[in-house]
């Protein structure tokens, strides 16, 4: 009668553990090019931050549910051909060496207007990140939004149940940092001008 021995856990060398300190760094040109020479696929979820390649989460279902509410609550405010959202797909910040998949970005015009490019900040009126397990990384973009000149960026923290508004982009990130809890409105602003408002618990699952 044969005897099976139990397995022994597998060990990762150190060797191959390692992070190497030096990392390289790509130009927005060089990562556009892999891009278009199929380098990636949709399922890689890949993106370029500071131009290093970092992964992007997988949603959950709340955060889904909050991108839908959030898109169905401001499209009310604007005509359809003015502005749109984009749904977690590439937005171009050419100062910062970044081009990251935002939750949603409101962008202006219509689909076709970015047939053969990228946005960029000067098309955008708003990025929302909602954030679960990524809210320290979110909270970590909000710099290169403002820097880049995003004219507004929302964190919808489902932790907490509130919504981190960021505001008045610069050079160095955004001058001001609200947080919102459920009884405050959020203002949605389109080319510096206010067209209405959404109540904080209607951006929340």
């Amino acid at each position: 009668m044969s005897t099976i021995a139990p397995a022994q856990p597998m060990t990762v060398p150190e060797a191959l553990a390692r992070v190497p300190s030096s990392l390289y760094r790509m130009t927005l040109k060089q990562y556009e090019t892999m891009i278009a020479a199929g380098s990636f696929t949709k399922r890689d979820r890949i993106q370029l931050i500071n131009g290093y390649l970092v992964t992007r989460m997988t949603e959950l279902p709340p955060h889904g549910a909050t991108c839908e509410l959030i898109r169905l609550a401001i499209e009310k405010f604007f005509a359809i051909d003015a502005w749109h959202f984009r749904n977690e797909k590439s937005l171009r910040i050419p100062g910062y060496t970044s081009m990251p998949l935002p939750d949603l970005v409101l962008v202006r015009g219509t689909p076709r207007a970015y047939a053969h490019r990228y946005p960029e900040p000067s098309d955008d009126a708003l990025v929302v990140e909602v954030a679960i397990s990524s809210l320290a990384e979110d909270r970590a973009m909000a710099p290169i939004y403002g820097a880049g000149g995003i004219p507004l960026n929302w964190i919808v923290n489902l932790i907490d149940g509130q919504v981190e508004v960021h505001s008045n982009p610069g050079p160095t990130g955004y001058a001001t940092h609200e947080v919102l809890a459920p009884g405050h409105v959020l203002s949605v602003v389109l080319d510096g001008v206010e067209v209405g408002e959404i109540a904080v618990e209607d951006a929340l699952p």
